[in-house]
């Protein structure tokens, strides 16, 4: 048998390949009955399960309890046909179907109150789940049903896997489920939850990257199903090239580096900048003078046109909706798949301008913390074959330490080599 040390190796996962789940659930059952019965959270619970369960006892949750139904019939298929994960159930079916047929799972996709609006698979096995109520309609929320997957997965933000005993409502034990989060593709905002529920063959690293890959091809989907901006807008494109690219009124219009970096601080500064100030951030030689800079300016706002650039202060017209600030508001609303799938490189990687070096450097850490945090394999392995991440040492090392086989091999194998590179 597995030591336990090595099936926490990844503490997101509730069964390691190669664990006994047969000994695995005697343990769980008898740390649940001893939390249950003192209070008591022992070492073999995992830190995820074990601050949910203390949720759940805060929340009130009976241990022997079923969720209730909260909509059925006219008013169910009403509110599923207007939730916006509508427009995805086509993709989530075809991505999981067989998945689901083959193995006895239930697919379940849910509102961000934990809300399950449609649940599918065998027919037999949706009959076992009615004497859980694991039914469209009920509500799933973590401060409702205790520890489980969707649940679990929404108060989190990030993919979870429950297993047997680790739920903390009894009559859910027998079953186990993984669940990933789906964000708004572009505001970042919570829609709800994609879960796969079944056996105990759901234990696996497998299931959890599986949910995990059909949520971000949900959010990918969404970001392809969403209407065009107006043709007023105006957008800036600067992360992973030079030179930006800015659309103006249907217009795209490749900008120099100078002008790019000038774009870029003013999107960032919609109230304006000074141009003292904005000559301090632009330019490191400081016998630049105040004169260079407004003839850049001067020709930025014949290539623009119109009277987007005024100045005193210095800003855009218009609101600017700008790559670089998107990713950073989908990081900071808890959407790190979809801030990794909007990171397309580092901002204006060639700039030196002192104040795109810091924004760069800011917005490259905070995405590179969260995933090192987060530690989700499919996130983590997107940064590391990035032309960005290839030589990113805490990202391959953490990605090392989530695979498994010969995966984990040749992750190390890049460590070793990155670490040999940055030492010589």
């Amino acid at each position: 048998m597995v030591p336990w040390e090595a099936e926490l190796s990844d503490v997101w996962v509730a069964l390691q390949p190669g664990a006994d789940p047969v000994a695995r659930i005697a343990e769980l059952r008898r740390a649940h009955d001893a939390y249950l019965t003192a209070g008591r959270v022992e070492r073999r619970v995992r830190p995820v399960v074990a601050d949910s369960w203390r949720r759940s006892a805060r929340a009130r949750v009976s241990p022997e309890s079923t969720v209730g139904v909260e909509l059925a019939d006219d008013d169910l298929v009403a509110y599923r046909e207007s939730h916006p994960l509508a427009r995805v159930m086509p993709l989530v079916r075809e991505l999981t179907g067989a998945y689901a047929w083959d193995g006895d799972h239930l697919v379940a996709v849910c509102d961000a109150s934990g809300k399950l609006l449609w649940v599918e698979g065998p027919p037999a096995t949706r009959r076992r789940a009615r004497a859980m109520n694991f039914v469209p309609g009920a509500r799933w929320a973590e401060s409702v049903a205790g520890t489980n997957a969707p649940g679990t997965a929404l108060k989190v933000g990030r993919p979870v896997q429950v297993f047997a005993a680790e739920h903390y409502c009894r009559p859910v034990h027998p079953w186990t489920c993984a669940a990933a989060p789906v964000h708004d593709p572009a505001t970042g905002r919570v829609l709800g939850a994609i879960d796969i529920t079944g056996g105990d063959r759901l234990a696996h690293p497998h299931s959890l990257a599986f949910v995990s890959a059909v949520a971000r091809a949900a959010e990918t989907q969404l970001a392809l199903l969403a209407p065009p901006p107006p043709a007023d807008s105006v957008r800036l494109s600067a992360l992973g090239q030079d030179e930006a690219r800015l659309v103006v009124a249907g217009r795209t219009l490749r900008l120099t580096r100078r002008h790019s970096e000038i774009a870029v601080l003013l999107a960032c500064r919609p109230d304006g900048i000074g141009g003292e100030e904005l000559l301090t951030e632009l330019y490191e030689d400081e016998s630049v003078t105040p004169v260079t800079l407004r003839a850049e300016l001067s020709r930025l706002r014949g290539l623009l046109g119109g009277d987007l650039l005024r100045s005193r202060p210095y800003r855009f017209a218009a609101r600017v909706d700008a790559d670089f600030t998107a990713v950073a508001r989908r990081l900071a609303s808890g959407s790190l798949t979809g801030a990794v799938g909007a990171y397309t490189g580092p901002l204006l990687p060639g700039s030196q301008a002192p104040a795109v070096v810091r924004l760069r450097r800011r917005l490259g850490d905070q995405v590179r913390a969260a995933l090192i945090a987060r530690a989700d394999p499919g996130l983590l392995g997107d940064w590391a074959y990035s032309p960005w991440g290839e030589d990113d040492l805490p990202v391959w090392q953490t990605l090392a330490s989530v695979l498994d086989g010969s995966r984990r091999a040749a992750a190390l194998a890049r460590v070793r080599e990155i670490d040999r590179w940055q030492r010589s």
